[in-house]
Order: structure tokens, then C-alpha cells, then sequence
């Protein structure tokens, strides 16, 4: 099968998220057969909850849609590396392949940090991509902390 990147539409959740007063981060879960299952933007501020981070949303909605607590061979976009929290959600799903845009020096847990699919308790580690869109999802969140100050 020929690769197809699926990062516009993360970047597109991202923007939307910026304009709803959330940090800029996008997912979109693409489902075994490449179609797409969820796409979501960050929504921690709007439902005040921590853990709606753009990939826990479409994790969550790929199990829904798929009837199953694993996403087994399904491929995840997301704009920004993964939290920790996200990493080891991703690791639980059993999500084959994680695309990523840029890396996140002071957040991050999957090449920063604690760098999750790394760790001996690690039961799976998707295969991982990153600076897939990294120069967009850069500027974005560039642009939105720099609005704020």
C-alpha cells in the first residue's frame, strides 16, 4: 500500500483548537483500511477536563467505532509529540504507527522525557515518525503562545 500522510487534517483539528482557545494540537486515527475513524483537536479548556488531549479523544472514539479496546493497525497523526499520558494511552491501544509533527522539548514523552516506548514496562511500542509537518505544527504553536503574551 502506498503511503498517504494524514497530517493536513491533523494540522487542520489543530487550528481549529487554536481558535476555540485551545493549544493548537490535532490527531487523526486512520483505521486499518486507511480510512479515517476520528480526527479531533485539543479540548482540556472547553470541557474542563486534563485529559482531553486531541489524541485521547480519537483514541477513544477509534474504540467506540471499532466495538474494541485495541486499535491494532491503525495509524495515529498527531501535530505535536505525544504527553506521556498520550504515549502510554497509544501504547495500550496497541496503535501500530505514530506520525508526528514537532517535538515537544518540555512536554513530550515519547523522544523526550521519559520516552514511554522505551521503558521496560512498555508492553507495545508503535512504530514512530516524526517531523511529519513539523515546520506548520511549529509555527502554529508559535504563534499561539505568542498572541498570548
Amino acid at each position: 500500500m502506498e503511503f498517504k500522510s494524514h497530517m493536513s487534517k491533523a494540522l487542520q483539528e489543530a487550528r481549529a483548537a487554536a481558535l476555540r482557545g485551545e493549544v493548537p494540537v490535532g490527531a487523526v486515527l486512520i483505521g486499518a483500511d486507511g480510512q479515517v475513524l476520528a480526527q479531533a483537536g485539543n479540548r482540556t479548556r472547553e470541557w474542563n477536563d486534563p485529559t482531553a488531549h486531541a489524541e485521547m479523544l480519537v483514541i477513544r472514539e477509534g474504540c467506540r467505532v471499532l466495538g474494541s479496546e485495541r486499535l491494532t493497525g491503525c495509524d495515529l497523526y498527531v501535530t505535536l509529540e505525544p504527553c506521556p499520558m498520550c504515549a502510554q494511552a497509544i501504547s495500550a491501544a496497541r496503535i501500530a504507527r505514530l506520525y508526528y509533527g514537532a517535538a515537544d522539548p518540555k512536554s513530550g514523552g515519547v523522544a523526550q522525557g521519559p520516552r514511554i516506548f522505551t521503558h521496560p514496562q512498555c508492553h507495545h511500542a508503535p512504530e514512530v515518525y516524526d517531523g511529519i509537518g513539523a515546520d506548520d505544527a511549529a509555527a502554529l504553536l508559535r504563534d499561539f503562545f505568542a498572541a498570548r503574551r
